[in-house]
């Protein structure tokens, strides 16, 4: 058995308007009994001052001829399966192009001194300006001296320290790009204002940021644009972590010292 409203919509779709079911179906709504009733003969009213004639004898009330049945089409026990409608391919993506981790900003510190006619830009491993007695600022010193160079070094400028990265929040690009623009920037402009003969570069962000180079360039004679000529030479840490790399300096300060020996 269906129920009421699908019932009717099989019948809405059959287009049949009214029907009669041939035994009491169950769930559907209850019939209206006036429908059911045969309609009432209509009585003739005679006109007024005619003689009424006998009444004859009542014709038996013909029945309304039943209508056809219809069968409404019910659900059998075995549904009808409908097969799934085969599964489109789904079109070919392009790989996903990973990208690329974007590097933290690099971070160091560098000071800038000057020495007879040499400019020195040290890294500072503590980020923090040399203090007389340290350990670093005494092997510069040794390094100036061997160099044939005034051994008590002076600040450029107001003595602050090249820092790196500029900004701790914003959205200014920060990258190893921007941090060679800006110390090649302050280097030129302090250069500029007073020249020297050769430009050391100890460290590795010294030699990166503003020579452009790495750690193979250490002991090194470098030429940068808008600098001139600079000498790379390892950090101050690295050569007492490492003392036989002063042979390697040595040996290359023989070699670059003309650079600066003629004005002494």
């Amino acid at each position: 058995m269906i129920s009421e409203l699908r019932r009717r919509a099989y019948l809405s779709a059959m287009q049949v308007a009214s029907w009669l079911p041939r035994v009491e179906l169950p769930f559907a709504a209850p019939s209206r009994a006036e429908l059911l009733q045969p309609p009432e003969p209509e009585l003739e009213v005679a006109p007024v001052g005619s003689v009424p004639e006998p009444a004859a004898a009542p014709a038996p009330v013909q029945q309304p001829a039943a209508r056809p049945a219809i069968e409404v089409p019910r659900p059998t026990s075995a549904a009808k399966v409908f097969a799934k409608p085969e599964a489109k391919p789904e079109p070919e993506q392009a790989p996903a192009v990973e990208a690329k981790p974007v590097a933290p900003p690099p971070r160091f510190a560098l000071q800038l001194l000057r020495a007879g006619d040499c400019a020195l830009l040290v890294e500072l491993a503590t980020g923090e300006p040399f203090q007389s007695r340290d350990p670093s600022y005494l092997l510069l010193k040794d390094l100036l001296r061997a160099a044939g160079l005034p051994d008590a070094p002076q600040q450029v400028g107001d003595g602050s320290p090249i820092r790196w990265p500029l900004l701790a929040r914003g959205n200014m690009d920060q990258g190893p790009d921007a941090a060679r623009d800006y110390v090649q920037g302050v280097l030129a402009g302090q250069l500029e204002a007073e020249p020297c003969r050769c430009l050391w570069l100890i460290g590795l962000p010294a030699v990166r940021f503003a020579g452009e180079a790495d750690e193979e360039a250490y002991c090194r004679e470098l030429q940068v644009e808008g600098l001139g000529a600079a000498w790379a030479l390892p950090s101050l840490e690295l050569l007492q972590d490492e003392p036989e790399r002063k042979a390697d300096v040595w040996r290359a300060m023989r070699r670059i010292m003309p650079r600066w020996k003629a004005s002494v």
